[in-house]
């Protein structure tokens, strides 16, 4: 049994035999005592004074003695006010680093054919061109959320709905008939998404420059940019494409197909993946006929010129367009029909969506509007709204091509790493495959730890220098601590071997104190994390951790320890602290080295 359950289980015992009263589990709240009290765990005596008729001090006293004589965790107690200072006995702290020990997943709930099933949409591409760094950190939140979700006992489904239909596609393909001389990602060399990519930057070149040239022969601007050759033609291909033009859809599906093989290397990379993908192309009518059968059901109103709305007055909203005038669909439509595709799927019990904070309004709506369709999680669907990644010179554009390509970024990343890694002689005793495949690890950690520390709502700058540093909050801090762990583990193999650590005697610092008492907030961490929904809060708590423990290793031996049982507990300790930043940089995505 965890010590806080211990202790607020004597509690609650305690404040029965005192004073009658049956304490609520929310009023028998433990929290970490303050650094500058004496003690491990401050209870909040407060609730329980009504009860006791006496001062805070008083209660705080009555019952901190009731404990110390009936709960064997607790060792003495100090009374701050209204605050319970509690220090628990050397016993129970080596009871729990043996619980901790001997649980391989401690911390974190295993699901089963019961528990809820969560599906997580994220990535969202468009296949007009190659991933960013906007991606990147849309995929890194989505991946991360579906294992903290996984690891609070959820069943998690992960999804991604693929953008492939619309203008945008529609002008990529169109330039690339025009201008790319039947080139293909074998003929140039280059990724598909890549390809693709360059052909929509193509494509906005010469329309600009069409748009240009009416505006200098005396058209207006906003006029010129509607009668510009190149968006009328692309306009004519969408509509073939709507009316399955088989030439068309022909050329749509090899160059999708491109994009999609760029897409996989891409995502292989970034080491995320999909249990199911859904793509636009597919949904799209299937949301349209959704929205038909709302408006035969009277839940939407058709307006004169044949267009349909959501009147949404009565939540305090305005009204929505669900289809134009000449029937086609809006991105509402669309969501509409991919929640009706998965809900024929998966038997979802929670849906989140992770998507950028623009389109918080999209998402207030869409709540509304499958709530009233009749799908069960449709009113508590979660918006999982992140903030924007901007870089040191400004924002990114895909249609002027100064956009941060994800590969690149990536293959930055790991250049980077090997470069200081290099540099601080890490890589000494090592083979050229060794470095290369630490330098991914490392580099990566970097890119995916940088992002992930940050609170998901805020808008980001990000710095690649800053990301790859030895020391402060990043990741290969975290990394080099783990490593330098698993270093020491493998000089003392046979230390561990036959050892019980309820049979040592000798005192724990303060610092190994510490170290448990962190390690036992990893559960809680987990927890919070997933009830937030917040990678950030398990960044951190990695970090906190990682400093914990080299604050103990700055002060204490391990290999040079004397005392051989002494040794073999902070070898077990050690063991444990690699074993839950390994775990917690898990639900991060971020692999940690054996060796660096």
């Amino acid at each position: 049994m965890k010590i806080e359950t211990l202790i607020s289980n004597a509690a609650a015992e305690a404040v029965k035999a005192l004073y009658g009263m049956d304490a609520t589990e929310k009023m028998l709240q433990l929290q970490k005592t303050r650094s500058e009290f004496e003690g491990n765990l401050t209870l909040v005596v407060f609730p329980f004074v009504k009860a006791a008729r006496k001062s805070p001090e008083q209660t705080a006293e009555e019952i901190g003695k009731y404990l110390q004589e009936h709960c064997s965790a607790i060792d003495k107690y100090n009374v701050v006010k209204g605050f319970l200072n509690l220090s628990v006995g050397q016993g129970a702290w080596l009871q729990l680093l043996e619980a901790i020990d001997k649980d391989d997943s401690f911390g974190m709930k295993q699901a089963d054919d019961q528990s809820p099933l969560v599906m997580i949409e994220y990535s969202s591409p468009n296949t007009n061109k190659p991933l960013h760094l906007g991606h990147v950190r849309n995929n890194l939140l989505g991946w991360s959320l579906a294992k903290i979700m996984e690891a609070n006992g959820n069943r998690v489904v992960k999804t991604n709905i693929v953008n492939d239909r619309g203008i945008h596609i529609c002008k990529s393909m169109l330039a690339w008939l025009k201008y790319g001389n039947g080139e293909t990602p074998e003929s140039s060399g280059k990724k598909g998404d890549h390809l693709i990519g360059d052909y929509y930057v193509s494509f906005d070149k010469h329309y600009r420059e069409q748009v240009k040239e009416l505006v200098a022969q005396g058209m207006d601007e906003e006029k010129a940019k509607q009668e510009a050759p190149l968006i009328k033609e692309a306009h004519e291909m969408l509509v073939k494409w709507e009316q399955n033009d088989p030439d068309v859809r022909a050329l749509w599906e090899k160059m999708n197909a491109w994009v999609y093989a760029g897409f996989d290397e891409t995502y292989k990379k970034l080491g995320v993946s999909f249990d199911k993908i859904y793509y636009e192309s597919q949904t799209y009518l299937k949301g349209k006929a959704k929205v038909e059968e709302g408006l035969a059901k009277g839940l939407f109103e058709r307006h004169e010129d044949g267009s349909v709305w959501a009147d949404l007055a009565n939540d305090g909203l305005d009204q929505k367009l669900l289809l134009r005038s000449d029937g086609t669909s809006v991105y509402m439509t669309q969501d509409i029909g991919t929640a009706e595709m998965r809900y024929e799927d998966y038997p979802i019990d929670k849906m989140i969506y992770v998507v950028g904070n623009e389109q918080n309004y999209h998402f207030q709506v869409l709540s509304i509007l499958l709530d009233r369709l009749g799908f069960k999680w449709g009113k508590e669907l979660t918006h999982f709204s992140y903030g924007m990644v901007e870089l040191p010179n400004g924002k990114m554009k895909s249609r002027e091509g100064t956009v941060v390509d994800a590969d690149d970024l990536m293959q930055l990343m790991v250049d980077d790493a090997y470069q200081t890694s290099m540099e601080l002689g890490k890589f000494d005793d090592m083979s050229e495959e060794e470095r290369r495949e630490i330098a991914r690890i490392v580099g990566m950690g970097a890119l995916k730890y940088f992002i992930l520390k940050v609170d998901a709502r805020k808008n980001m700058l990000f710095n690649p220098e800053e990301s790859i540093d030895f020391n402060g909050n990043t990741g290969p801090f975290i990394q080099y601590t783990h490593a330098r762990i698993r270093s020491i583990l493998r000089k003392a193999e046979n230390a561990t071997a036959n050892f019980s650590l309820t049979t040592l005697h000798s005192s724990l610092s303060e610092k190994e104190i510490e170290l448990i008492q962190k390690m036992n907030e990893f559960g809680a961490a987990v927890e919070q994390a997933g009830k937030d929904y917040s990678p950030s809060g398990i960044a951190n708590y990695c970090y906190e951790l990682t400093k914990v423990f080299n604050q103990f290793y700055h002060d204490y031996s391990i290999l040079n320890e004397p005392d051989e049982h002494i040794k073999a507990m902070r070898l077990v300790l050690a063991k444990n602290v690699a074993k839950i930043i390994k775990n917690g940089m898990g639900l991060l995505g971020i692999e940690v080295p054996e060796r660096m």
